[in-house]
């Protein structure tokens, strides 16, 4: 089975658009690879330019962020430039339906939690020093970890369809294992 998780960044906004994660001026591009300098450029927090060349975010194969993740256009390319920039998870209040399933699709986690619970997981941003988060799939809890010994455990709910094409890596990966 797939593993989740990884260095977790966090990006306390709600509302980030399909246009944000990849700006469709890059959807000619015919191969991911092409995308993935491009992840999150058009992206603006408190006024200023999200700055994609931070090695916090370079590293990060987890992100944490608010509610309405990929609402929008319901474009695959943004799903890819999380995954060519080895994002494996994204947990939020909650995802737009498409590219929630454009997610699982490729082989990428969604985890949707409540609001408190994404509190917390920012709460252990603010502390200060890295944080590593391990997704169980089996058992539904995520388990977050910062480098200043904060901990915070949540569990979350997803049906088993979901966690079966996710798990196998997508929907290709499903097919291929199943017909």
């Amino acid at each position: 089975m797939k593993q989740f998780g990884g260095c977790a960044y966090f990006i306390d906004r709600s509302d980030i658009n399909t246009d944000e994660i990849i700006p469709a001026k890059y959807l000619t591009e015919i191969t991911k690879r092409a995308l993935q300098p491009h992840l999150l450029e058009d992206l603006i927090l408190d006024g200023k330019e999200f700055d994609t060349k931070a090695p916090a975010f370079q590293a990060a194969e987890v992100l944490v962020t608010r509610s309405n993740f990929g609402c929008g256009s319901s474009r695959e390319h943004a799903v890819w430039a999380l995954e060519v920039n080895g994002i494996n998870v994204v947990i939020g209040e909650s995802f737009a339906r498409i590219f929630r399933q454009n997610m699982f699709n490729c082989g990428i986690l969604a985890v949707e939690l409540a609001k408190a619970d994404i509190d917390r997981l920012f709460g252990l941003n603010r502390k200060g020093g890295a944080v590593k988060v391990v997704v169980d799939l089996k058992l539904n809890i995520v388990t977050a970890q910062s480098s200043t010994g904060g901990m915070a455990t949540c569990s979350f709910a997803m049906n088993a369809f979901d966690k079966e094409l996710v798990a196998a890596g997508g929907w290709l990966a499903y097919a291929d294992g199943k017909y």
